[in-house]
This record gives C-alpha cells, structure tokens and sequence, in this order.
C-alpha cells in the first residue's frame, strides 16, 4: 500500500492504517482526468436554504409560485448552490492534500439546475509547475465539469490551487 495513486491509506505500523485522500504533487499528471463519486441530488432544502445563506433572495431561487411563472416553470437552483457542491465534489481527490487555493476561472454555467436532479462531476489536471516563490509546494490547474443525472453538462469551470510535493528535495 506504498502507491497513493492505488490507496487512500497509508499503513502507520502493521495492521494500523490512516485514511489519507487526495494528491500530493508528483500525482496529478496532466491529461489524467478524474471521475467524481457518489453524485449528489439536490434537494429543495439545498436550494432555498443556500440562496438564503448566501443572501440570493431572487424569488426564482425561493419562491415556487413566482418561479411557475417563469419559462422555467419551477425552482431554479441557485449558480452559487451548483457551484458549491460540484467543487465539493472534487475535494477528496483534487484539493484535501492541498495547501490553498489560489483562485477559480472561466466559470460557465451551461444548463438549467433543478430540484431533483443529480449532479456527477469530473476534473482533468491541465497544467502544473514547481513555484517559482514556495520552495517544496508546485502550481497545479485543473478544469472541473459537472454534469446531471442525463448527462448535460451544467458548469465547468478552472481551478487553480497550490500543492506540497511529497518530496521536495527531488
């Protein structure tokens, strides 16, 4: 269990492990690409709850009689409620290992988001390099898709974060 692209633990003494997800480094090889599970459904508790945690009081957002009325005809779910949870998603893998995040971009919403539906999402490593500035710790980007139980793709969006190498000195 010393490959930590093949285990998320790692073996402390014999028979004694510690659950340890995410990459390091030396991991995220460009063109890899990373399959995010479980999904999540969103519910309404999700929607109104984050839109009003967030301070989104469109009533598209809150209220489902305005939003009947709508050329979406239901609740729409907040950008600020797909966002979250398709980046969440990713955390486990791309970003726990990580030491901060330096910045999103290019953030496109691509399709409606309703109560109900089920998002799945996906991250491709697209571009990593040494710091110039933090000696042991590398620049990694990565472009994350989240998609719905149909398969249409909602957001995408490029995340960019700052990792530690496992071993600096190489």
């Amino acid at each position: 269990m010393n490959d930590p692209m093949l285990s998320a633990y790692t073996e402390l003494e014999p028979g004694r492990f510690r659950e340890e997800n995410g990459l390091r480094y030396e991991d995220y090889v460009v063109g890899h690409v990373y399959e995010h599970r479980p999904g999540r459904t969103i519910t309404t508790t999700d929607n109104i709850w984050s839109s009003l945690l967030c301070l989104n009081l469109h009533p598209l957002h809150i209220d489902a009689v305005y939003a009947s009325e709508t050329p979406f005809k239901q609740l729409l779910v907040s950008s600020l409620v797909t966002f979250g949870i398709v980046n969440g998603m990713t955390v486990k893998t791309i970003s726990q290992q990580a030491v901060a995040n330096l910045g999103w971009d290019r953030v496109r919403l691509n399709a409606p988001v309703y109560v109900g539906d089920t998002l799945y999402a996906e991250t491709a490593i697209v571009d990593k390099r040494p710091s110039a500035s933090r000696p042991g710790e590398g620049i990694v980007t990565v472009h994350t898709t989240g998609r719905n139980q149909d398969g249409v793709q909602v957001i995408e969006f490029d995340r960019t974060l700052l990792a530690s190498m496992r071993n600096p000195a190489a």
